[in-house]
């Protein structure tokens, strides 16, 4: 019995995430039946040991909204409006900046191999130290006078930065405000772009360069190449980095922390299963605004992958 080629791959990605799978169905499906049910009800520790509830509806997510988190002096809509502020710029920036780095470093050049090693070796000796070292404050030890040098001729200065976008360059308001954010965080986008560049550059790669000699006898320019092959080669690669970018900032995210403080250090495990519920269902808003977009724009073909 012959099997189609398109019905072989769709058995092969099944079989390549059944053990994920697996473990979802065994260890993750209950907890989060149960944090859904917790979020519609005032939970409490009995004396004997278990769970008590008492429905509440949606008193929690009421509650929700009228609590201050525990590390700022804020409420949770605000943190919540905060970070899909932070999402929306940073995870267009770290997709886009890790597609550049990829096409750099997959670009033929003497001494490849060792800029290759050099670039990925803070991934190998693990990002929590290279980011500690990223983010430290490099005015620390300097003296008075050494530190207000260092800060007075920072060139990512808000002041000089608004200066030469707004004054010497002439572009709107929107669109300095956004180059001034991302130059500000440009550490971040580099420490979170690791393995987002990794995957990138396995799918350049993969691409035939049977392509790109068909684009050269066409008359193609560099320009039309990368448009008109190596955006479309690279569709699945972009929507796969994006939605691993999306869910490490979620990961990331001081909500997290909020959940726990809720739920372990209050004793409000209904508040902070509510508040897991409405972060999940944002994330998932998310994910469905990437998946829409890239089908827009790059014209993403789920049905041919």
């Amino acid at each position: 019995m012959r099997i189609k080629y398109a019905t072989k791959r769709r058995i092969n990605g099944i079989i390549f995430i059944l053990p994920w799978l697996i473990g979802f169905i065994f260890f993750f499906v209950i907890p989060i039946i149960n944090t859904i049910i917790y979020s519609f009800n005032t939970v409490s520790v009995k004396e004997t040991g278990g769970m008590g509830l008492e429905p509440s509806g949606f008193a929690n997510y009421i509650n929700l909204f009228k609590l201050e988190v525990t590390t700022k002096n804020e409420q949770i809509l605000r943190l919540l409006i905060e970070e899909n502020q932070k999402i929306l710029v940073n995870v267009p920036l770290i997709v886009i900046f890790s597609l550049f780095l990829a096409l750099i470093i997959n670009a033929k050049f003497k001494g490849r191999a060792i800029v290759r090693v050099i670039f990925f070796l803070p991934i190998i000796l693990g990002l929590d130290i290279v980011s500690t070292l990223l983010f430290s404050n490099p005015l620390d030890g300097l003296d008075v006078a050494s530190a207000e040098l260092a800060k007075a001729t920072s060139v990512f200065q808000d002041s000089s930065i608004s200066d030469l976008l707004l004054k010497h360059a002439g572009l709107p308001v929107e669109v300095a405000m956004f180059i001034q954010e991302a130059l500000q965080n440009i550490s971040m986008i580099i420490s979170k772009s690791g393995v987002q560049v990794l995957i990138f550059l396995a799918g350049l790669q993969s691409i035939s360069p049977s392509l790109y000699e068909v684009a050269r006898i066409e008359g193609a320019t560099e320009y039309e190449t990368f448009w008109k092959v190596t955006i479309p080669a690279t569709a699945n690669i972009t929507f796969f980095v994006s939605i691993y970018t999306l869910i490490d900032m979620f990961l990331n995210s001081p909500i997290t922390e909020e959940i726990y403080n809720f739920a372990f250090l209050k004793s409000k495990i209904g508040v902070g299963s509510a508040l897991s519920v409405i972060f999940v269902l944002n994330e998932i808003v998310f994910l469905f605004l990437i998946s829409l977009f890239l089908k827009k724009v790059i014209k993403l073909d789920y049905g041919k992958y």
